[in-house]
C-alpha cells in the first residue's frame, strides 16, 4: 500500500507530496500554492483520490472510505479530517 500521494491543484497546478492518513478521510486541503480549498469532486471520497496521484489508502485496499459523501456534507468541519497547513 502506498503512503505517500502527489497532490495537484486544479487551480494553479501546484504539486506537493504528502502522506494520506490510514485513519481518516481527507476531505479538505488547502493548496500551498494559491490557497484555494481543495473538496473532493463527486463520487470522490477525498482529496486525494480527486486530485493525487494514488488513491487514499482505503481505495486501495478495495474498501468503503470510512466516512460517506453525505456525512462530509452535513458533519461540522471541525469533525472531518481537515487541513495540512
Amino acid at each position: 500500500m502506498q503512503l505517500q500521494s502527489t497532490l495537484t491543484c486544479p487551480k494553479c497546478s501546484h504539486q506537493v507530496v504528502e502522506t494520506m492518513p490510514t485513519d481518516a478521510c481527507q476531505f479538505f486541503y488547502d493548496c500551498k500554492g494559491c490557497g484555494e480549498r481543495l473538496k473532493p469532486l463527486a463520487g470522490d471520497c477525498c482529496v486525494f483520490c480527486s486530485y493525487g496521484s494514488v488513491p487514499c489508502p482505503p481505495v486501495q485496499s478495495n474498501l468503503r472510505c470510512c466516512v460517506s459523501e453525505k456525512r462530509h456534507a452535513d458533519a461540522p468541519e471541525h469533525l472531518v479530517k481537515g487541513v495540512f497547513y
